[in-house]
């Protein structure tokens, strides 16, 4: 007699979802609006591209230190929880903090921004602000429901993103007159790569590829974590660098660097350049249609790192509910309400900046752990080791502490207020310790 599983288990996320979430949560926002930004501080052709080779280098790196991580610690939360046992609960919260209020909302409101105006390139009467509050609203809906049905949607709106997107990328490489700009290395290609102009656009590009670890926030709810995770990570974030350069590929083919400088739009402007003005506007609505999978995916995961949050602090136990179906659903309206708020009050190179900055930092401190974690227990049980330990984990630190001490440098405000975001944190990981140890202890029983 064939088993069945008890309806009340709660649903586990397949290799197939977990990639899925992978996916959407690094194509979005990221590579369809910062290459205007890039193209403001570079002109080459071949430091344009390998901005985004060494991007998914960095990703990749990253992939394969966390897949260890993950898999000697199946817990969900992500750094939070990484950090907390290798460092310090105080360093651990302040992750989770990071990702809370910038890691997770600050990017569905940028995609979401970026949805509204792609939107409204199509439909120029269209109220781009609302669209993005009503997209925000109606997954957090959907998550808020049902996993499976989380689950199912996020499986099938990524697999049409891939889709398009491979279609857009063959289309965009067999149509139109290249532009007369080279991709072979020269001399002043290389001296791009070592300017601080390639520093700050990289901060874009690890911005773009920022949803790699999306999977090690879900580890708990991922079916056999242990086997499945790191290979959840790689394939994902093997996938989305082949897009990547594929797509920057044909935005530069097509469009004069002129037509790229400074817009945010810029799937829209490459289309345009490829298939005419209604062409144009035919794609500008596609990829507003497919910034849906990528908001999905970050309202599906991020809730999950308030949630571990909660287990561990008693004064934040309220956050850490979960309804019969297993969805930690005031998480999840406390990270709509922090996305709603980012997106009625939009910045959005100074957001991307500052996100990009903070989760830079806190990614940074993770593969670090990594050696440390070996060192202080090296009999732990690892059922994935990183591939190419110790030179992958030095590549991410070295790549990614060079992009942060340009950031420093070159974007002082926007780090400033990366800081000033860890310092709020602090006062409140310090607060709520304290308020946790004036609670009377509870009397034994019996006691009079």
């Amino acid at each position: 007699m064939k088993a069945t599983t008890p309806p009340n288990l709660p649903y586990k996320i397949t290799f197939l979802t977990g990639t899925a979430i992978v996916i959407a949560n690094m194509v979005g926002t990221g590579v369809f609006t910062s290459l205007g930004f890039q193209v403001i501080g570079i002109q080459s052709g071949f430091a344009l591209l390998m901005l985004w080779l060494v991007g998914g280098l960095i990703a990749i790196c990253g992939a394969v230190c966390y897949g260890e991580l993950a898999a000697a610690m199946p817990r969900s939360g992500g750094e939070y929880h990484y950090l907390s046992q290798i460092y310090h609960p105080a360093l651990g919260f302040l992750s989770g903090w990071v990702s809370a209020t910038v890691g997770f909302a600050a990017p569905t409101a940028l995609a979401a921004l970026a949805l509204g105006e792609y939107a409204r390139r199509v439909w120029p009467g269209l109220q781009p602000t609302w669209l993005s509050v009503a997209v925000v609203l109606v997954l957090t809906f959907v998550h808020g429901s049902s996993t499976r049905a989380g689950s199912r949607l996020q499986v099938a709106i990524t697999a049409l993103k891939v889709a398009v997107l491979v279609l857009f990328i063959g289309a965009g490489m067999l149509m139109g007159e290249g532009q007369p700009l080279s991709f072979a290395p020269d001399a002043a290609g290389w001296q791009a790569l070592v300017s601080p102009a390639f520093a700050v656009s990289l901060v874009y590009v690890s911005y773009a590829y920022s949803g790699w670890n999306a999977a090690v926030y879900l580890t708990g709810e991922i079916e056999n974590p242990r086997r499945n995770l790191s290979r959840i990570l790689l394939v994902g974030t093997a996938v989305v660098l082949l897009l990547y350069i594929g797509l920057n590929y044909v935005f530069l083919r097509s469009t004069p660097l002129v037509g790229l400088k400074g817009q945010v739009e810029v799937g829209f402007v490459a289309a345009t350049s490829l298939f005419g003005a209604a062409g144009g506007r035919l794609m500008g609505g596609v990829i507003a249609a497919l910034l849906v999978s990528t908001i999905s995916s970050m309202i599906f995961a991020g809730p999950r790192i308030v949630q571990t949050m909660g287990e561990d602090i008693p004064a934040l136990h309220f956050l850490a509910l979960k309804s019969r179906a297993g969805i930690p659903v005031r998480a999840l309206l406390l990270q709509m309400a922090l996305t709603l708020a980012f997106i009625l009050k939009p910045s959005f190179q100074g957001v991307l900046v500052y996100a990009g900055f903070v989760l830079n930092l806190f990614t940074f401190l993770t593969v670090l752990g990594l050696f440390i974690l070996r060192w202080q227990q090296p009999n732990l049980p690892r059922p994935y080791r990183a591939w190419g330990y110790p030179v992958t984990p030095l590549i991410f630190l070295g790549l990614s502490g060079w992009t942060l001490a340009f950031i420093l440098r070159d974007k002082p405000v926007e780090s400033l207020y990366g800081l000033a975001t860890l310092a709020v944190g602090a006062l409140v990981y310090f607060l709520t310790m304290y308020l946790a140890n004036r609670r009377p202890a509870p009397l034994a029983k019996g006691a009079p």
